[in-house]
């Protein structure tokens, strides 16, 4: 499926071939920490099948538990998170792309959860919640 999108600001802008099949919710700690929310959805996608079509994209590198050095890409303006990728990876490398900055987000639905043992307690209690069209 090809997908394109955008940054919050505007200034970074891509288009992707991307697997509609393979999208996950990430419940790790750091995808809470790095996105300021209880877990991050992405899809995987070949580093070749990613094109950056407009800005320069910021990367920062975070060192995990299992001393993988990974990847934080995203906005240097509007910080929003484009990608997740290995720092130190010699082959075709698989950028974990974060679908909320895709146009077509709505259409990327969820097929597994990943890191569920660090899932917050109160994402089940959402069903029955009430819900406000707006602000």
């Amino acid at each position: 499926m090809k997908i394109d999108g955008t940054c919050h600001c505007g200034q970074i802008s891509y288009e992707a071939e991307v697997d509609p099949d393979k999208v996950a919710i990430c419940h790790c700690t750091d995808c809470q920490a790095l996105s300021g929310t209880a877990f991050r959805t992405l899809v995987p996608v070949p580093e070749s099948m990613f094109r950056l079509l407009s800005g320069t994209l910021k990367v920062y590198v975070k060192t995990g538990d299992s001393g993988a050095r990974r990847e934080q890409a995203f906005c240097g303006n509007c910080g929003s998170p484009l990608y997740a990728a290995p720092a130190d990876y010699t082959g075709e490398r698989v950028l974990n792309l974060r679908i909320g900055t895709a146009r077509q987000r709505y259409d990327l639905v969820p097929k597994v959860q990943l890191w569920h043992r660090s899932a917050i307690g109160w994402l089940q209690d959402f069903a029955g919640m009430p819900a406000k069209d707006k602000q």
